[in-house]
């Protein structure tokens, strides 16, 4: 199995954030692949504006062909060092959060209200109405891995360029 960066980059970045692994924490390379099927299953989703640069058979979601930021090509043999470092965050989230990148939410029922003992409401709402995370519905999010992979998402507004096509 495909899985972003490699153990000593892991720990190089462990490092760098003054993170340490806890006692008994899977092993690094277990880690990093949760991280990176974690980071492949909450973005790839906003990602439609380009392909997997292998095809179907490419295990990681990077590299792309056809990508673009901010109007500038993505060469098709790149893997963003932004969505390398995003994995590794959810590696460590994993290891001091058993379950972290694997327990998904029933993205069908969002906590919006609901009664309880008389004094606190909570209610529900759909994933579809919930704002301001590019995770995909029934994800885990973290706002700082949001934040590492969100120059490299496809926009998800319409512009002229999806509406009309010059033949």
């Amino acid at each position: 199995m495909a899985a972003y960066g490699d153990d000593s980059g892991f720990a190089a970045w462990l490092a760098s954030q003054g993170l340490t692994l806890p006692v008994g924490a899977p092993l690094p390379a277990v880690l990093r692949q949760i991280g990176s099927n974690y980071i492949d299953a909450a973005y790839e989703w906003r990602l439609s504006c380009s392909s997997r640069a292998g095809g179907f058979a490419q295990e990681l979601s990077w590299p792309r062909s056809g990508h673009h930021v901010n109007g500038q090509a993505v060469p098709d043999d790149l893997i963003p060092l932004a969505w390398v470092n995003a994995s590794y965050r959810a590696a460590y989230l994993t290891a001091v959060t058993p379950g972290w990148a694997t327990t998904g939410e029933d993205a069908t029922r969002q906590t919006r209200r609901e009664r309880v003992e008389g004094a606190v409401e909570v209610e529900y709402f759909a994933a579809s109405e919930a704002a301001g995370s590019d995770v995909a519905p029934g994800m885990p999010s973290d706002s700082i891995i949001n934040g590492m992979v969100a120059m490299w998402l496809c926009s998800n507004k319409r512009t002229a360029n999806s509406l009309f096509r010059i033949i």
